[in-house]
């Protein structure tokens, strides 16, 4: 009798210390984790590019490991076993649901990768950031786009997007329309839209540009220049802003970056769809 009760304390007292380890562990990983995101919205905070993107990935992965830790850490109590064992279930259906979610954004931003031949009537190239004031390597893929989709629609407006980033001395649309010009492109044909800080206000500014200058938005046609992986959301986005648009694909420049944008967009489609 003795030798058993001996027995149990010796459990209750190894479930105690284990316990009490769950919890230093869980409290210790959600520290390093918010502190990690802490870091990266101060980054954001700073306009450091991606950084708007990266801190949706690193909030999402902290709370998908702190859950799993808490629910963890529960299990080691015996009160809250059962209700640990069925939160846990449903944090796998939940964690499955978001992997077969991301997946099919996958697949819509994959269905919008090609560049659709048509008519139109103004071109609009999507801002995508200056590296010392000149455009960077993902916007001069647009940009060298749109001078080949302007072949054989010699004389129709391009509009270049986006306004002042974070450290420049030059807006997005100046810098673009310095490369096209320097390309033979006429820069009576060059219109700039430079206020804009988002794709959305890329494509709403650029409808009343287009008004301004007489063009009968709610009856033209409109090619939106970007990166293959952005296109899907761009015309979604155009579409909101009252432009029937076609897309033109950039193609990103390396593996390693098509890779990382396809996995950022994920984040960006859903947070359109959502909000």
């Amino acid at each position: 009798m003795v030798k058993a009760a001996s027995k149990h304390n010796k459990k209750e007292k190894e479930k105690t210390i284990s316990a009490k380890r769950r919890i230093f562990i869980t409290f210790m990983v959600t520290i390093f984790c918010a502190i990690v995101v802490g870091c990266v919205e101060y980054l954001r905070q700073r306009r450091v590019p991606d950084m708007h993107i990266i801190i949706i990935f690193v909030i999402v992965l902290s709370g998908i490991l702190v859950t799993y830790l808490i629910l963890w850490t529960l299990g080691a109590f015996s009160r809250f076993a059962k209700a640990a064992k069925i939160l846990k279930r449903c944090y796998y259906i939940c964690l499955i649901a978001g992997i077969v979610g991301f997946i099919v954004l996958q697949g819509l931003i994959i269905s919008g990768t090609q560049t659709e031949q048509a008519e139109v009537d103004a071109i609009i190239v999507l801002g995508a950031g200056l590296r010392n004031g000149e455009p960077s390597i993902i916007l001069r893929t647009r940009l060298n786009a749109a001078i080949e989709y302007l072949e054989g629609r010699e004389g129709t407006p391009i509009i270049v997007t986006g306004g002042l980033g974070q450290g420049e001395t030059i807006t997005e649309a100046e810098a673009m329309f310095n490369y096209l010009r320097r390309r033979g492109i006429d820069e009576e044909h060059i219109w700039k839209e430079d206020a804009s800080t988002s794709t959305y206000e890329n494509l709403a500014f650029s409808r009343e540009i287009m008004i301004e200058r007489g063009i009968d938005v709610d009856n033209a046609r409109i090619a939106i220049v970007s990166n293959e992986f952005h296109l899907f959301r761009a015309k979604m986005l155009a579409g909101n802003a009252g432009l029937d648009a076609v897309g033109v694909a950039a193609q990103t420049p390396t593996l390693r970056l098509r890779v990382f944008y396809h996995f950022r967009e994920g984040f960006s489609l859903a947070n359109a769809l959502v909000f």
